[in-house]
């Protein structure tokens, strides 16, 4: 039996005003199993065939059965990047069962064109604070840094979800040079802050005028929940992904920020306290015979 189990953390994506650019990877994981030669009961979901689909196409490799199975503990359709772990896992395990055609980079590239953008693709790939750009030539990762464990992500996650596709229509085709400006300069801030370490000037820096405002009417209690959060000292909370999920970053009591966020949202919710993975995707366990 050819197996193989990858581990793929959950993400944080745009971190306010760094839309499709900044991703940070959470301490929250999914693991894939895939097991080649053996058929499936069913059908392979879209998001699988169409990994597989591309794995091979690209490989030049010629596709071989094979069925899967998947530990989940990221929630669903949340904004912390679940289908991009369900891809990557995926493409690394059948990359490992081929004979390691493509390198990660490769498969971070594929994930992120099957994803459409790369801001989750990245983080749970590589780990860290991710700054990533997307243009007609591919992908590039211009930047990765580590990320301190003195910093707590607090995410509030609401019983709803939001799917992706949903919180992109709703965006306007554009807006004012000004907004443009204040997010860009705010992005550059925490791009800096993470870069630097120096925490302490994320404060005031997720301030966003490209997707959080207009995401915002599909959650009423974002800006109460974002304000909770800082007024419990949180250096600042943010938008995670395209939602539900709310996160905030802080460097001290992430209890009292959780409770504080939870008690703002008036809504059917839950909490999470982790921290940053600077690890990324990685194989846990891989049972191939050579024949």
């Amino acid at each position: 039996m050819q197996q193989v189990t990858v581990r793929v953390p959950a993400s944080t994506s745009n971190l306010g005003p760094g839309f499709d650019c900044l991703g940070v990877a959470l301490r929250i994981y999914n693991s894939v199993t895939v097991t080649s030669g053996r058929l499936p009961q069913q059908p392979h979901p879209q998001i699988v065939s169409q990994a597989a689909g591309r794995f091979f196409k690209r490989a030049r490799r010629r596709a071989f059965p094979f069925s899967f199975s998947i530990l989940e503990k990221i929630p669903r359709s949340r904004g912390l990047g679940g289908s991009a772990t369900i891809r990557l896992g995926i493409l690394h395990a059948l990359n490992q069962l081929s004979g390691t055609p493509f390198d990660p980079m490769t498969i971070f590239q594929l994930c992120a064109d099957l994803e459409g953008h790369p801001d989750n693709a990245a983080p749970a790939s590589f780990g860290g604070f991710t700054v990533v750009s997307a243009s007609r030539q591919g992908v590039t990762i211009f930047q990765r840094f580590k990320v301190s464990s003195r910093l707590y992500f607090v995410l509030l996650i609401p019983d709803f979800e939001i799917k992706t596709l949903l919180a992109r229509r709703i965006l306007p085709s554009k807006i004012s040079r000004l907004a443009a400006v204040e997010s860009c300069a705010n992005a550059c801030t925490i791009t800096a802050a993470f870069g630097s370490k120096n925490y302490q000037k994320l404060n005031g820096a997720f301030g966003d005028h490209v997707h959080q405002p207009f995401r915002g009417k599909l959650i009423s209690f974002l800006p109460r929940v974002i304000a909770g959060a800082e007024r419990a000292g949180a250096l600042g909370a943010f938008l995670s992904g395209s939602g539900s999920t709310i996160c905030a970053i802080t460097s001290q009591h992430p209890g009292r920020v959780a409770a504080a966020m939870k008690h703002a949202a008036r809504s059917s919710s839950r909490t999470i306290i982790t921290r940053a993975d600077n690890r990324g995707t990685h194989v846990v366990r891989s049972q191939i015979t050579n024949h």
